[in-house]
């Protein structure tokens, strides 16, 4: 009989304790918008004001009694709270509800000496070599140990060097960075 106690106190011990670890996990941040996002907008009670709208290439939308405001790298809730406070100017106990209907815009490009260069859409975390692995790998010409990751910020473009050899190695892992949406990965 207490053998089978042990079992389960031991049991409940790794139970508890694996818990703890993923409560202790760090929590992922919110997605944040992107242009080519489809969003669907609902002031509650105001028929007028439910619509779907694509967020534009500048990042910017429009919505009625809210004018124009920026969306592309804000998370849903910011919008909302955004939309909400404009349009309580108009109506004061308005409720918006905003959802993401596709993220068509947070895509990632994976160019040059791979087999199946193009643009491949991120639903989940993706980094470099996840990227390069939808792209069904590199040929047998590519230079994997001066792979580039290209990405546009706010009107400037940074470059992420990334050696394949390495990462394969096990080392210099900083490198396989979390990709963004319009991030181009160019492998020569």
């Amino acid at each position: 009989m207490k053998p089978a106690i042990l079992i389960l106190f031991q049991l409940a011990v790794l139970l508890c304790g694996n818990a703890l670890a993923a409560d202790s996990a760090p929590a992922q941040s919110a997605y944040l918008l992107q242009p080519g996002d489809i969003l669907t907008l609902d002031v509650w009670k105001e028929k007028e004001l439910q619509q779907e709208i694509l967020i534009r290439p500048d990042g910017g939308i429009s919505f009625p009694l809210a004018g124009d405001l920026a969306a592309a790298g804000r998370s849903v809730e910011d919008l909302r709270v955004d939309l909400e406070t404009r349009i309580k100017h108009f109506i004061p106990d308005a409720v918006v509800t905003v959802g993401v209907k596709t993220t068509t815009g947070n895509r990632v490009y994976v160019i040059g000496k791979v087999n199946h260069p193009g643009d491949f859409m991120l639903v989940r975390p993706t980094d470099v070599m996840q990227a390069l692995s939808m792209a069904g790998g590199t040929t047998p010409f590519a230079d994997t140990d001066a792979i580039k990751v290209l990405r546009r910020g706010t009107g400037e473009q940074q470059v992420f060097e990334f050696r394949y050899t390495d990462v394969e190695r096990g080392r210099r892992l900083k490198q396989n960075i979390l990709l963004q949406g319009g991030d181009t990965v160019v492998v020569p």
